[in-house]
């Protein structure tokens, strides 16, 4: 017994008997021959389709990869990974290290005064920089959806609208600084530890206003994945940081005012250099002022609401 295999009108594969023919015959369409089990094709003359001997070929086998080849693989890709993750997570490094050497050269002053500053840091800076850094993360997608488009240009206006967005919610969070003291008070802290965090939080006011400006523009160059400047500038502000403290502190002696005023210098620094290198590095990026940026900014602001909430939900977050 032979088998014919056809394709029937609507496509379908036939399998049929033909027990006068001594091979196997591949035909599309309807066929007939001489045997009342095979059916006319009408693509071909006479009605059959070109006879082949051999099976019906098979889908080729997905292509195997060796141990050696999956190594090298494993290993390119980890070298691109870090390649962005490691400026990344070093420049954090850095702001954290702002935070604890600002708490050490307190300490040197007094207990009363590491009392101030840690609470300052903790409590009411690190609710801002979370509130700040969640709203600015909303950036993340729309500068990865836009580069990622090939509509580079469109980076520069969602970092000028971010800024505009931050320096408001900046400004909102003003009175939480500049009432920091009672607000403590309220909660129980001790009289004199609360009059010392507000004076240093009123001191760091306008390092919440630097964030405004360092978020948007961290966001840009990560999109584009120019990390290891944001390193660089994290190393040097964090280098700066130790020296202002060391001069305010330890050498004029200003006390916790000093503190708060190497911790604003410093910030501004790490704000400036990035925008410094937007202005001057990233010309595809940045094409200037947009009026463009005053628009839409109400859906911006909602955006970014939600994921300053998703943000300070988390438990390493915002003081909690």
């Amino acid at each position: 017994m032979v088998v014919a295999v056809c394709e029937d009108e609507a496509g379908a594969l036939v399998v049929t008997n033909a027990r006068d023919a001594s091979a196997v015959v591949v035909c599309t369409g309807v066929t007939h021959t001489s045997s009342p089990h095979a059916r006319r094709s009408p693509r071909h003359p006479g009605g059959i389709a070109p006879a082949t001997t051999g099976p019906a070929p098979k889908d080729p086998p997905p292509d195997m990869v060796s141990p050696r080849a999956a190594w090298a693989l494993f290993v390119e890709e980890s070298r691109r990974l870090w390649a962005i993750d490691a400026p990344i997570a070093f420049n954090i490094i850095c702001v954290y290290g702002t935070n604890s050497t600002t708490q050490i050269l307190a300490g040197h002053i007094g207990n009363r005064e590491l009392s101030a500053v840690a609470i300052g840091l903790s409590v009411i800076s690190n609710f801002s920089f979370g509130f700040l850094l969640g709203m600015g993360s909303a950036l993340e997608t729309l500068c990865g959806q836009a580069f990622g488009a090939g509509q580079v240009a469109m980076l520069g206006v969602y970092m000028q609208r971010l800024w505009i967005v931050l320096a408001a919610s900046a400004a909102l969070l003003t009175p939480l600084y500049v009432y920091a003291a009672p607000v403590l008070r309220l909660l129980g802290q001790d009289e004199g530890i609360a009059a010392a965090a507000g004076t240093f939080t009123r001191g760091i006011i306008p390092q919440m206003f630097a964030l405004a400006v360092n978020f948007p523009a961290q966001k840009f160059l990560q999109a584009q994945s120019k990390v290891g400047v944001l390193a660089w500038i994290g190393l040097a502000a964090l280098l700066a940081h130790v020296a202002l403290l060391a001069l305010f502190v330890s050498v004029l002696g200003w006390g916790v005012a000093g503190a708060a005023l190497a911790y604003d210098v410093s910030s501004w620094l790490t704000s400036l250099a990035q925008v410094a290198y937007v202005l001057g590095w990233c010309r595809d990026g940045w094409t200037g002022l947009s009026r463009a940026a005053f628009t839409d900014l109400w859906a911006f602001v909602k955006l970014s609401l939600t994921s300053a909430v998703m943000l300070c939900l988390e438990p390493s977050r915002c003081g909690t």
